[in-house]
């Protein structure tokens, strides 16, 4: 099982934290808001609760913060991430959801690996899926598909198999360089909201035939 530190007081932080103690993981809560960090630890039952700024304790490190926080946030905790796996979840959509804020060529996750400690290792994974179809699981008898990519390999076995702890199926893509691909599928989602599917009730996954 693994360590893991989230950064983030949202949706997708408490479905995360809930999944990896459901699947015997450490988990700790760290958030600016400390009254909040406590109040949504003590709702999981068994998370640990961080200090904003502080080394996180978790061999792994989700950034469960808006994109916009990433790179304040990487900054703030600085060489305390050396050596840690940075799960990047965010996704870098424009505010008129019809592309992206970060520069031409590159994504969320790559950004994110130029900030953080050269000894850090990130990997984009959990974001194409919604929280709430995070929160309960398997859909139909079949696992939810967890899209992954990075550059380092230790790093993304490390990460799926914190996946598998889930309950849930990670779905190696690839590089680093990947993540523009996987943050397209979530603006892809977003197309699928605004004009056919009408609510995020779903997700997106592989169906392997035989």
């Amino acid at each position: 099982m693994s360590s893991i530190s989230i950064i983030g007081l949202g949706n997708m932080a408490g479905a995360l934290a809930d999944r990896a103690l459901a699947g015997g993981n450490a988990v700790e809560i760290i958030g600016r808001d400390p009254a909040k960090a406590k109040e949504l630890a003590a709702a999981l039952g068994g998370a640990t609760v961080g200090t904003a700024g502080a080394a996180p304790t978790g061999d792994i490190v989700v950034l469960a913060v808006p994109y916009a926080s990433t790179a304040a946030v990487v900054s703030e905790y600085g060489d305390a991430l050396d050596g840690k796996v940075i799960i990047d979840i965010t996704n870098p959509v424009s505010p008129d959801f019809q592309g992206f804020v970060t520069p031409d060529g590159s994504s969320g996750a790559q950004e994110i690996a130029k900030a953080a400690p050269a000894g850090a290792h990130v990997v984009k994974a959990f974001n194409t899926l919604f929280s709430h179809v995070l929160a309960a699981g398997p859909a139909e008898g079949r696992p939810l598909d967890v899209f992954i990519a990075g550059d380092d390999a230790q790093a993304k076995a490390r990460v799926s198999a914190f996946i598998e702890s889930l309950g849930l199926r990670p779905l190696d893509t690839g590089q680093l360089a990947m993540a523009r691909t996987l943050e397209n599928v979530a603006l892809l989602e977003l197309g699928l909201v605004a004009h056919s599917v009408k609510h995020t009730n779903f997700f997106l996954g592989v169906s392997i035939l035989g």
